[in-house]
């Protein structure tokens, strides 16, 4: 059994979450992402606005003592959502799914709103795993893939 625990931020956990974001199979399932996922500079200036934003949550997942990812809630469109990302080498074994439900257990806002890429199962059933339901479908253009791609708006009311 693993232990997952969510924390700060900290200045060293950036070089992984970086690492993370530039996964070629990541890159594709997740599907929204930043238009240059190599640029390091884009990356850590993006990464220092959004520590200091009171309207932003986010910690880091430490999987046995290892940084495995994020997850975080921001305000899209007046509403909360949340987003998590997770190194591919802990993908599979629940850790997401444990990871975004002690989560939910800070940020308290809800109703609260996620996204996920149609055809992205394994976040879809992470999502649904902690209570969110689909309510709806959407378009937008998904930078990792070079083109607009169908997406499913889901949401946790409880």
């Amino acid at each position: 059994m693993v232990t997952v625990i969510l924390r700060e931020v900290r200045d060293d956990d950036l070089p992984v979450f970086f690492d993370n974001q530039r996964d070629p199979e990541a890159l594709q399932m997740a599907a929204f992402t930043s238009k240059d996922p190599a640029d390091r500079t884009a990356f850590d200036a993006h990464w220092a606005r959004i520590r200091t934003k009171d309207d932003i949550l986010i910690r880091t997942i430490v999987v046995d003592g290892r940084v495995a990812g994020s997850v975080l809630s921001y305000v899209m469109e007046g509403e909360p959502e949340v987003s998590y990302w997770l190194g591919r080498e802990f993908w599979g074994r629940g850790i997401a799914t444990v990871a975004l439900a002690e989560f939910l257990k800070l940020q308290t806002a809800r109703p609260i709103f996620a996204r996920a890429a149609k055809d992205n199962a394994g976040s879809l059933r992470v999502l649904e795993k902690c209570g969110f339901e689909i309510i709806g479908d959407d378009k937008g253009f998904a930078e990792a893939r070079g083109r607009e791609i169908e997406e499913f708006l889901l949401q946790l009311s409880r």
